[in-house]
């Protein structure tokens, strides 16, 4: 499909070992700029009478002169990411707010509160908070900042000086009635093949999540299978004694590679499900950026043809229209960076995640092909020693 045809537009033999001729020439060139830098680990279960709930730790790290220590460590729960999420969705309704994990990410897949959701959700909201300090606009906003470094107290008092009921629904309304007005007259040309792209983006990256699933549902199958298949043949070799050796070899090789296949399905559910399920979630993030900004274009066209049936406040209605344009300028600009920015960090992570499954497929292969070569070279060897027994006067 020549709409996603630019994911393979990067060279392959473009250097990514930090070692690489390239990239010592950009850290000469460029030296390092990150001066914030996050890390969420060590989650802890808190059991009450209303509730189960886990928290994890934030510790950030940082140069920048805004910041009163240059370490910070708080506590946060899921419910508090969320928040994060939210007023800054609110603060730049443009930009592309990396998606959080959902709440149920890995259902049917693991049990909620197990050690693998745990660690799985971790990563997912520390790569959340890497994305937005990485990000040139998100790492500055002060709700981000309160995030990194409150106490569980001062991020509660802030939390309940949001905006009030009316004022949310004022801004529901407006959201409404301006869905709703049809479709945007004077879209740039950029906008609508945005839109295109990201129509044909989320088909495909829905696809392969779900392909994905399957693969690693069919993987386990296979899996549990051969778990009891290297057993039986221990306990047959108990009653055949000619071919005992041979049936504990058979058994010895599946056991070998019910091992590989279990590391196998390691690397799907921690590399690749991972990767493909935030996209699937980018992907509806970026259609409801695209909508917002075409709700402001829609905001100015609608003046605009108000002025156009107007004879009076003709003053009132050009002032509004100015702001207005300056509104849909700043929204282009700041989407026209961010999408820039989000398609070429889409097309490195791709690269790299399909790289690595096809490396560790070859890797799972390599090595279940040679457990059977060798037992196979060691059947023929023992052949050949009773037939040169037999030979023997």
């Amino acid at each position: 499909d020549t709409s996603l045809a630019e994911v393979n537009s990067f060279s392959s033999s473009m250097p990514i070992s930090p070692s690489s001729m390239i990239n010592q020439y950009k850290f000469e060139d460029e030296p390092e700029l990150r001066d914030l830098f996050v890390t969420v680990d060590d989650p802890e279960s808190h059991i009450t009478a209303i509730e189960t709930f886990i928290t994890y730790r934030i510790v950030t790290k940082t140069s920048r002169g805004e910041f009163d220590s240059s370490e910070y460590e708080v506590r946060r729960r899921y419910q508090d990411f969320l928040w994060l999420k939210s007023k800054l969705e609110e603060a730049h309704p443009t930009l592309i707010i990396p998606p959080l994990p959902e709440k149920f990410i890995m259902k049917g897949m693991v049990e909620r509160f197990s050690d693998e959701f745990i660690e799985t959700r971790r990563k997912a909201l520390h790569k959340f908070l890497n994305r937005i300090a990485d990000h040139p606009t998100l790492t500055f906003n002060e709700d981000f900042k309160i995030f990194l470094t409150a106490q569980a107290w001062e991020l509660s008092s802030h939390k309940k000086q949001g905006p009030g009921l009316l004022s949310r629904m004022g801004q529901t309304v407006r959201a409404v009635a301006s869905s709703v007005r049809g479709g945007v007259k004077n879209r740039p040309e950029m906008f609508t093949e945005m839109n295109d792209y990201m129509e044909t983006f989320s088909q495909k990256i829905n696809i392969l999540d779900k392909i994905a699933h399957r693969i690693y549902k069919e993987e386990r199958e296979y899996f549990n299978e051969m778990k009891e298949y290297g057993p039986i043949h221990t306990l047959w070799s108990a009653s055949e004694e000619d071919i005992a050796d041979s049936l504990k070899g058979v058994a010895s090789c599946i056991d070998k590679c019910c091992k590989a296949t279990e590391k196998r399905m390691a690397g799907l559910s921690e590399n690749l499900l991972p990767i493909l399920h935030e996209y699937v979630l980018y992907s509806e993030i970026l259609m409801g950026v695209l909508k917002r900004r075409d709700q402001i274009q829609g905001e100015l066209d609608s003046k605009v043809d108000a002025l156009a049936n107007k004879k009076t406040e003709k003053d009132l209605f050009s002032e509004e229209i100015g702001k207005l344009e300056d509104k849909v300028e700043c929204a282009n600009n700041a989407l026209k960076a961010d999408w820039d920015r989000w398609k070429q960090n889409m097309q490195c992570d791709m690269r790299s995640t399909f790289t690595n499954m096809a490396e560790n497929n070859l890797r799972y292969y390599e090595e279940c092909l040679a457990t059977w070569e060798s037992f196979l070279a060691s059947q023929t060897v023992d052949l050949h020693v009773e037939e040169d027994s037999e030979d023997r006067p």
